[in-house]
């Protein structure tokens, strides 16, 4: 889960900073609530395949990246395929209950690569916030680079992938259903490295984002 993995407290001091500076298949459009109803359907403890209607073999084919690609991670013992937070787990004085929302967190393989999939959506912006943590460890990055690059990346116009300066972690605001915010972040590789140019990076973040709007 991503507040034990990486930090919760990352995640809630850089939302402060940037304040002050069944949702599957692909049936129906993003939405808060289809994200949230998915979140509390899902087993606490994750599961062995992504809820959501990625495909990543064929995100990949869009992006030009012409190694293999399927779901969970490279080493099944590493983890789920995918975990849920928010939603009625929400505990008080986690960033999800102080911005409702739910997350879904899915990790596929590129080759001998990991692909973590992160979508996150919340009734206020900007829903990319807690994902802070995440980007960081990813991206092997500072603080004072990661409040700029999470600022940038949730003000960007939907769609847009906005890359972070290591090139392997990739963030695009997305179009909801209704009311709230919305973003999908990815990562490739770990600490700042990944066999993949920063623009294949860019390209796959945007043809998974087109998958789920």
């Amino acid at each position: 889960m991503i507040h034990r993995r990486y930090g919760l407290a990352i995640a809630a001091a850089t939302a402060a900073a940037l304040m002050a500076g069944c949702q599957s298949g692909g049936a129906a459009p993003l939405s808060l609530s289809g994200l949230t109803k998915t979140v509390d359907g899902m087993d606490p403890k994750g599961t062995d395949k992504c809820p959501l209607a990625y495909d990543i073999a064929a995100a990949a084919k869009t992006a030009g990246v012409t190694a293999t690609g399927g779901p969970g991670p490279v080493n099944e013992a590493d983890g789920p395929a995918a975990t849920g937070e928010g939603g009625k787990r929400a505990e008080a004085g986690e960033a999800l209950a102080e911005n409702p929302g739910a997350l879904v967190s899915c990790t596929f393989h590129l080759g001998t690569e990991d692909v973590e999939v992160h979508t996150i959506a919340t009734r206020r912006p900007q829903a990319s916030a807690p994902l802070a943590p995440v980007a960081q460890n990813l991206a092997g990055m500072s603080t004072d680079d990661l409040i700029a690059y999470m600022k940038k990346s949730g003000e960007a116009k939907a769609g847009e992938p906005v890359m972070t300066g290591s090139g392997n972690v990739a963030a695009v605001r997305l179009k909801l259903d209704g009311e709230g915010d919305a973003a999908l972040l990815i990562g490739v590789g770990a600490s700042g490295r990944s066999s993949l140019e920063p623009a294949r990076v860019g390209a796959l973040a945007q043809a998974l984002a087109g998958q789920v709007q």
